[in-house]
């Protein structure tokens, strides 16, 4: 049998051909291209023949994917790495502080050789679809957050009273306000009319635009003529960021009406949250919900030395971030809608432990209750 270790780049990959009969190993590099790919397959096809081959990766994100895929329709048997598990193997393996591609792509091989691992599954394309969507999701959200906190700044600035008057602030209705009226000079000096106008597409009562116009001639707002063109911009980001977030849900709603997992009728637990977890899991069984939880990265660590046993560990967080995140957001609304995680959390808190701490427990209780949910393939029922 032939294992290879292959250290994936941008622009190139190493890649090592180890024997598992002598153990002898050969060092190439390929390009990242369709060119590289099939140099890559004619020097193994010329040097394995027809033995058997595994082949090894690291996890290295967007760089593993087109490779991957190239390997898979290929017939090779792959597995993919932990680059933690890949880092710690080559700190073992030697003292010197040597890190190199040539040295990596062997450290995979000498893995795939000393142990027996699971081989590459390819997701399902639902599975496939919802992680692009929800990761994609997530980042989206990451970049509206700024925008709305750029947005309230300008606001204290410009018409800082404004924030009370409108709820919630980033309203259909406050937004094509504030494009149109960025400060509250502008605001005190409009047409009542207009006021009346874009107010009364939110349905707001008839006095709503006087008492609007009252409230901007008497604001202590400092008018910024810079400041207001800048607000225009970031409402116009805001409007934008927030219609294609739409979009995704719309996706990802298509996507989990075609699955029908029942992961949605644990409370808490919507069409977005439900397909972060669903994508993140994948097409993984985990045999036992303490799997299921070391992979989500919410198991407390572990610290052992002689007669000492440390009785409080932080969490480990080395998996998922986006299913942790899911995880932690459904734990905090099934407190609102399940009397038995509120009646739970709330003994937590009894007991003395911290409010994250406790959400930390919901979490652990969310994923034993996931885990039985999908595995039996059943409704949740109160109390579960």
């Amino acid at each position: 049998m032939h294992f290879i270790g292959i250290d994936v780049a941008k622009d190139k990959h190493e890649c090592c051909l180890l024997n598992g009969g002598d153990g002898r190993a050969t060092t190439f590099t390929f390009a990242n291209s369709h060119n590289g790919f099939a140099e890559f397959l004619l020097r193994v096809k010329s040097q394995c023949g027809d033995e058997k081959i595994k082949v090894g990766l690291e996890s290295t994100g967007h760089y593993t994917a087109n490779l991957l895929s190239f390997l898979n329709a290929h017939g090779f048997e792959v597995a993919v790495f932990n680059p933690l598990s890949v880092s710690l193997h080559s700190k073992a393996d030697s003292l010197r502080r040597t890190k190199t591609d040539k040295n990596d792509s062997r450290y995979l091989a000498q893995m795939l050789m000393a142990a027996d691992f699971k081989p590459y599954q390819k997701p399902s394309y639902h599975n496939e679809r919802l992680k692009s969507l929800t990761r994609a999701r997530f980042r989206l959200v990451g970049e509206l957050q700024p925008v709305k906190n750029r947005f309230r700044r300008l606001l204290q600035i410009l018409f800082p009273e404004i924030q009370g008057f409108f709820s919630p602030l980033y309203s259909p209705t406050a937004l094509s306000l504030l494009e149109k009226f960025p400060s509250a000079k502008d605001i005190a000096s409009a047409n009542i009319v207009k006021l009346r106008n874009i107010l009364s597409v939110g349905r707001m009562r008839l006095d709503k635009p006087d008492s609007l116009k009252a409230l901007a001639k008497t604001s202590v707002g400092t008018y910024d003529a810079g400041a207001a063109f800048e607000l225009k911009m970031v409402v116009q980001r805001i409007v934008f960021l927030t219609n294609q977030k739409m979009l995704f849900d719309e996706e990802i709603k298509a996507v989990m009406d075609e699955l029908k997992s029942p992961i949605t009728s644990i409370p808490g637990i919507g069409m977005v949250l439900g397909a972060t977890i669903l994508a993140e899991i994948g097409n993984r069984n985990f045999e036992t919900s303490a799997k299921l939880l070391a992979f989500a990265g919410c198991e407390p660590a572990t610290y052992q030395s002689g007669n000492y046993t440390a009785t409080k560990t932080k969490m480990v967080k080395r998996g998922s971030r986006y299913m942790r995140w899911a995880l932690f957001l459904a734990t905090r609304a099934a407190r609102i809608h399940s009397p038995s995680f509120a009646a739970y959390l709330s003994r937590k808190k009894s007991q003395g432990k911290h409010e994250f701490v406790a959400l930390t427990h919901g979490m652990k209780k969310l994923i034993r209750i996931i885990h039985t949910i999908l595995t039996k393939n059943i409704q949740y029922s109160e109390p579960f």
